[in-house]
């Protein structure tokens, strides 16, 4: 018989976030598909869980994910994390994931964290309906994006390095208007901080220091306070 996939959502930041599932899962599935086996490892030292790490991740993905497959098809058990969050939203997972559903491998959810949905659920803004950009092109196409995004008439949820907060939030002024935001810093953490308001107002404000990980939330241009 073949293994089965778990993809296993782990702590965006806060430890304890970890659910009693997941942790039962990581300790007794065969082996276990990691990012950084330093990152993951913190989380397991935590925990006492101790299984084996295969090495997966955004430079090895296009070409491990056919020894993963090849494992599962064996009867391996595998759990695939992420550093952070759920794997396959904005990190890797898709290849291994789309093949064995394809390969007709059991994949099972251990669902949890998610930064996005930590985001919305914290905003302030409409979250019946949203629209995941995820993170923009750095420089080619940025601006194509942004035209696209200004015909979507729903939240829009963009993920955002601090090294280009500042440069995001511009575009969004001169691109699509002085539109609402919520500024999400560092969800779970010691940091943890929402700005709300007109994106102009966010942008001026002093002493803004952009340290830690971003989720922009971008409201609708109807969308007034």
């Amino acid at each position: 018989m073949p293994g089965t996939l778990y993809i296993v959502s782990t702590p965006i930041g806060n430890l304890s976030d970890l659910s009693f599932r997941a942790i039962d899962t990581l300790k007794r599935v065969d082996l276990v598909a990691v990012e950084d086996s330093r990152v993951t490892g913190k989380l397991f030292k935590n925990y006492n869980i101790k299984n084996k790490f295969f090495i997966y991740n955004n430079f090895n993905e296009n070409r491990k994910y056919l020894d993963l497959l090849e494992k599962l098809i064996s009867g391996i058990d595998i759990a695939l994390v992420s550093d952070a969050g759920t794997p396959n939203i904005s990190d890797p997972g898709y290849k291994i994931i789309s093949e064995s559903r394809k390969s007709e491998i059991s994949i099972i959810s251990i669902p949890g964290p998610c930064s996005i949905i930590a985001a919305l659920s914290i905003s302030g803004l409409p979250a019946n309906r949203f629209f995941y950009e995820g993170f923009l092109p750095k420089k080619k196409g940025r601006k194509k994006r942004f035209e696209f995004l200004s015909l979507i008439n729903t939240t829009i949820v963009i993920l955002e390095s601090p090294l280009r907060v500042n440069k995001t939030l511009n575009d969004i002024l001169n691109l699509l208007g002085n539109r609402i935001v919520a500024l999400c810093k560092e969800i779970t953490k010691i940091h943890e901080n929402v700005k709300f308001g007109y994106v102009n107002d966010i942008i001026n404000e002093e002493n803004m220091k952009y340290k830690g990980e971003y989720v922009i939330l971008i409201a609708n241009e109807k969308y007034e306070l």
